[in-house]
């Protein structure tokens, strides 16, 4: 190989003026290069030699491509890498198309070979081991389509949203007390004071309704909740929305049907790669979710699976059982679970309606978003009247002192409203299939992980 032409090294270089280097091209853009030079810049993915010809799969954002070449200096797995070569079409090769190396430049070198080999992870196999080196798993192709799905999955409920007249907002993550009660909260220090990590932001998106009638906001939350369970995580991306003006939780439930639409509708545009990377189909979502009751989705699971439902709420098996009934019956991966008990629900859902115009005591207007299989979504109308809202606030027993702050706004006139929030990670888990929700965000936070 004539080393005037082809120079190949593993040196990192001068680069070149701007002006005599050609454009970078992604690997996804291959197909329209066919014959053409091209510059690639990205990560060794794999790495072998057969017989004195090189072969480095190379990795970008956009995807992988195998290059060839003799006579590298190959860098370890990862080192980030710029490959200057011809496009050829090969029908074995990732994509149909190779690159045919003319000048290989390592940018940066891995100093140590990667903990773990990146193309042969399996997410089935030493979970633990894969979230511990977390900063370098995470490259990995399955790991980054599911994160892309979800960034894709975030901005399909912002657009969506503001088509319906709604306005983000952002809330304060450190708080005085709890939104929903309970011992599930995370306590710091605040300058001596004692102070709690939000496990949401309910009582603040309540208050702002009084400002902008329609407002959603995209954060964490955090519970302290010592769950070890492939379905919970301590924090988590909470998707919130709350409306005012409604008429009941059923307008609640009517946005949140065109919301999912808006949303596998925009993921069918943008992300069908990665779902078929992972093996995954998008879901469907019926112009009107089916409805059942809490106490007549118990019944149903007793009656024709022979499954008996303990608690006040359903449990993972009877969200199981529930989800199969209506993709059986209805042919849809969504149920709303209405008319949730008031035991099971906190302090500010709004009461049911009796038959005769009167509010119940006992049933509430909220409801959860199962699908499947699993609860995604929980939500309902809330209570807006100031003197309803002080006596549920007695009757759960809650200090009102500590709530002064929320429930001053009610003084003034707070419309009819509700909402509902989505965790992102569990949605786009159940969406791609992945068992564990923990691989649904990038650096995931549970009992026992706090790195990295």
């Amino acid at each position: 190989m004539n080393k005037e032409t082809h120079r190949m090294t593993t040196e990192a270089t001068p680069e070149q003026p701007a002006q005599q280097r050609l454009p970078r091209t992604l690997t996804r853009d291959l197909n329209h290069h066919d014959g053409q030079t091209v510059r690639l810049q990205g990560f060794v993915h794999a790495r072998r030699d057969l017989g004195g010809v090189q072969f480095v799969v190379l990795r970008d954002v956009s995807g992988v491509t195998q290059c060839v070449g003799k006579g590298l200096n190959l860098p370890l797995a990862e080192s980030s890498v710029e490959v200057t070569g011809t496009v050829k079409a090969h029908p074995k090769a990732p994509g149909g198309f190779e690159v045919q190396i003319s000048e290989f430049r390592v940018i940066s070198a891995a100093v140590e070979a990667s903990p773990v080999e990146i193309p042969k992870m399996e997410w089935n196999v030493n979970p633990e081991t894969m979230l511990d080196y977390r900063v370098v798993t995470v490259r990995g192709l399955k790991e980054r389509a599911a994160l892309k799905v979800q960034a894709e999955l975030v901005a399909a409920f912002r657009d969506h949203l503001m088509t319906e007249g709604f306005t983000e907002i952002s809330t304060p993550k450190i708080v005085s007390a709890g939104a929903e009660g309970g011992a599930n909260l995370f306590p710091i220090d605040y300058f001596g004071q004692g102070a709690y990590l939000a496990q949401s932001p309910q009582l603040y998106k309540q208050i702002m309704v009084g400002v902008f009638e329609r407002v959603f906001e995209v954060a964490p939350v955090y519970r302290a909740e010592e769950h070890a369970t492939s379905r919970h995580l301590n924090e988590y991306l909470s998707l919130d929305v709350e409306m005012g003006f409604i008429e009941d939780e059923e307008d609640v439930m009517s946005l949140e049907n065109r919301l999912l639409a808006s949303i596998m509708t925009r993921l069918k545009a943008t992300s069908q790669a990665e779902f078929d990377l992972l093996g995954a189909t998008i879901p469907d979502v019926p112009a009107h979710i089916p409805r059942i009751s809490l106490f007549d989705a118990r019944a149903l699971v007793t009656e024709k699976y022979g499954h008996q439902v303990g608690g006040k709420d359903l449990d993972p098996e009877a969200e199981r059982l529930l989800c199969q009934h209506y993709a059986e019956t209805e042919g849809s991966d969504f149920v709303f679970v209405t008319k949730y008990p008031r035991a099971a629900r906190p302090f500010y859902a709004h009461p049911d309606s009796n038959a005769d115009g009167s509010l119940s005591s006992e049933i509430t207007r909220g409801f959860d978003l199962l699908f499947r299989g699993i609860e995604i979504t929980s939500g309902g109308q809330r209570i807006h009247d100031h003197a309803m809202l002080m006596d549920s606030i007695a009757a759960y027993k809650l200090n009102p002192e500590s709530l002064s702050g929320y429930t001053e706004v009610f003084k003034y006139g707070m419309p009819p409203h509700g909402g509902f929030a989505i965790g992102a990670e569990r949605l786009t888990a159940k969406l791609l299939g992945i068992s564990n929700v923990r691989y649904a965000r990038a650096f995931p936070r549970d009992r026992h992980r706090l790195t990295p």
